[in-house]
């Protein structure tokens, strides 16, 4: 009698410390919403307006009393990052590609690269494609522009290597297919968030 006594006892005393646990896992579920914030909703943001092997992309907004304005500024600002982007992206493909090559002047040689790339950048922006626009106005009569911005990978490649080919001091020993592979790996890496 002790026994079965002692063994519903024990029973109650489990069930009662279930009963309490699952309580607790449920009010620690429930989270609260945090007061004074409000979810801002960005336009022409995420993953679809990220770089990737085959496209630089860069997103931008510009804020202005004036609607033109505005989206002048979105349109800067978003020029401004893909044009950081396709830079250092384009000076670590220039040093890889120096570096698995047998140039005499390595130091000259990556000049002219980055010097190419300075001005390739610089030609080929304005051929930037707007993937996202969207514009909106706040109650006190500003407006927002929202902007998303993508320039091909192989024609920023393509006029690379036009330049690169058309230079006296590399043209003997620029190997084309060799920097396109040494491209397409900075892309892939870009791509994969590396």
């Amino acid at each position: 009698m002790k026994t079965r006594h002692f063994t519903l006892v024990m029973l109650v005393a489990v069930v009662a410390l279930m009963a309490t646990s699952c309580k607790k896992n449920k009010k620690a579920v429930e989270t609260p919403k945090p007061t004074g914030e409000v979810l801002i909703n960005e336009y022409c943001t995420g993953e679809q307006y990220q770089s990737n092997k085959d496209a630089f992309r860069a997103t931008a907004t510009g804020e202005s009393m004036d609607r033109e304005t505005a989206k002048k500024k979105a349109r800067s600002n978003a020029q401004s990052e893909l044009a950081k982007t396709i830079s250092s992206t384009m000076k670590i493909v220039g040093d890889n590609y120096v570096n698995s090559t047998e140039f005499n002047n390595k130091e000259e040689v990556t000049e002219t690269f980055q010097e190419m790339a300075r001005t390739v950048v610089d030609q080929e922006l304005r051929g930037a494609i707007e993937i996202c626009e969207k514009l909106t106005q706040r109650e006190n009569g500003t407006f927002v522009s929202y902007v998303a911005i993508e320039l091909s990978g192989s024609k920023i490649a393509d006029a690379y290597n036009s330049g690169l080919s058309q230079n006296e001091k590399l043209k003997a020993d620029y190997n084309y297919e060799k920097f396109k592979d040494t491209f397409e790996k900075e892309m892939e890496k870009m791509a994969n968030g590396k």
